[in-house]
């Protein structure tokens, strides 16, 4: 129990930090300041999609990993990477300045863009595994 706890927590702490870093660097003060959407919530989201679709292969693909290593990636890292609180504050922001076209778009954006990412992360990671395994033989 206590190995499960240490995976969650130290994968839950890295992720805030690299979500931090996401807000630093492409909102407020960052790459991309000053634009419309706030792309370091959207990047968060859009990568924790795609990493999360590696996960569910690469655990299906190795059934005998340690389950640590699904609570420290999945549990920890990518919940606290991935941030739907922030995201609905953001969208509702966007309702409460009656820019709907804006808060519809940057909706679809993060659900249809996660999804598809997801998708994408789950294909290349067996695309990934199957290359190696057919490297190995």
């Amino acid at each position: 129990m206590f190995a499960s706890i240490l995976a969650i927590c130290l994968g839950a702490c890295l992720g805030a930090l690299a979500r931090w870093q996401l807000g630093l660097w492409l909102n407020a003060g960052g790459a991309i300041a000053g634009t419309f959407l706030p792309w370091g919530t959207l990047a968060a989201n859009l990568i924790g999609g795609y990493l999360v679709g590696v996960c569910v292969a690469v655990f299906q693909a190795l059934p005998q990993l340690d389950p640590a290593w699904r609570l420290l990636l999945v549990t920890g890292f990518l919940g606290a990477l991935t941030t739907f609180s922030s995201f609905s504050a953001e969208v509702v922001g966007m309702l409460m300045q009656h820019r709907y076209a804006l808060a519809l778009g940057t909706a679809a954006l993060h659900l249809l863009g996660s999804l598809l990412l997801t998708i994408l992360g789950l294909h290349s990671a067996k695309w990934g595994l199957d290359l190696a395994a057919s490297r190995a033989a």
